[in-house]
């Protein structure tokens, strides 16, 4: 098994869902920085635009995952676990309603097993946990992911070709992109 350094292992996963948009005759290009809130944007051939998150691992778990929110809005799972370095890694696709779906499922998950604790999913899509507290003294966010969360999801990407051909029949830019 191949071990991709994990300061680089993101930037190996957004590079590796644009090369599968590409190859699909989608443009994708990532976003660079640390203050931006995605890491791909993905271009019909009109002038469309979506927004994606990428998420990656190569260990058991995408950990930390605060999720997406709002329309044209993508988040792509890249899984490397066990993979050699020629190998393709898995991708799942989800739309901003599925990853609540799956965020809603864990807070079921985290309730079950921690009944006396809050947990709250916001408008945003976010799981926070107020009773749980980082170093910081701030309240966790997040969620950690199992791939088991996520497999209808695999090689979704037919959901970013459709979004795109929507936008484009109605003639409407999907998602304006503001800093």
């Amino acid at each position: 098994m191949h071990k991709i350094d994990k300061n680089i292992l993101g930037v190996a996963g957004e590079f590796a869902v644009a090369a599968e948009l590409c190859r699909r005759n989608i443009y994708a290009q990532p976003t660079f920085g640390n203050q931006k809130r995605m890491d791909l944007l993905a271009f019909g051939p009109a002038g469309e635009m979506l927004r994606l998150e990428v998420k990656t691992k190569q260990g058991g778990v995408w950990s930390n995952c605060r999720g997406i929110h709002g329309a044209g809005v993508f988040l792509v799972f890249v899984d490397f676990a066990g993979k050699e370095a020629d190998a393709r890694p898995d991708f799942y696709v989800l739309s901003a309603a599925e990853w609540r779906e799956v965020a809603l499922a864990e807070m079921g998950r985290y309730e079950t097993k921690h009944p006396e604790r809050r947990v709250i999913l916001g408008e945003d899509n976010v799981l926070r946990l107020p009773d749980e507290v980082n170093a910081q003294g701030h309240e966790y966010c997040g969620v950690g992911v199992h791939p088991e969360y996520v497999t209808s999801y695999r090689e979704a990407w037919h959901k970013v070709q459709e979004a795109l051909a929507q936008s484009r029949s109605a003639g409407t830019v999907i998602q304006q992109v503001h800093p």
